[in-house]
């Protein structure tokens, strides 16, 4: 229990930034996980659309503060790193 004012108020945000990050968390872990359950599925249009909501998840984190910025870099490096040994094609623009 808070002693003053300060204090409590400074204990819900903590609460709330708490919340808040662990949610990012999860939507970014589910994110990877559907991408590379998609990349061992080797469907081209299902890796495509995972990997850049992966990809795109990890930088949403990043620049919200849920994730560090290298962690959310290593990820997506190593992530296109299995995609492009995996599946080639999925990486190329579509013409």
């Amino acid at each position: 229990m808070a002693n003053t004012r300060q204090s409590g108020k400074r204990a819900g945000q903590t609460n709330k930034r708490t919340e808040r990050n662990q949610m990012i968390r999860s939507m970014t872990r589910t994110a990877l996980r559907e991408a590379i359950t998609a990349i061992q599925s080797k469907d081209l249009a299902k890796v495509q659309a995972a990997y850049k909501n992966a990809v795109k998840s990890l930088s949403k984190a990043a620049t919200k503060g849920g994730l560090p910025k290298g962690r959310a870099s290593r990820k997506i490096s190593r992530l296109t790193l299995l995609v492009k040994k995996t599946i080639p094609a999925a990486l190329k623009p579509a013409k």
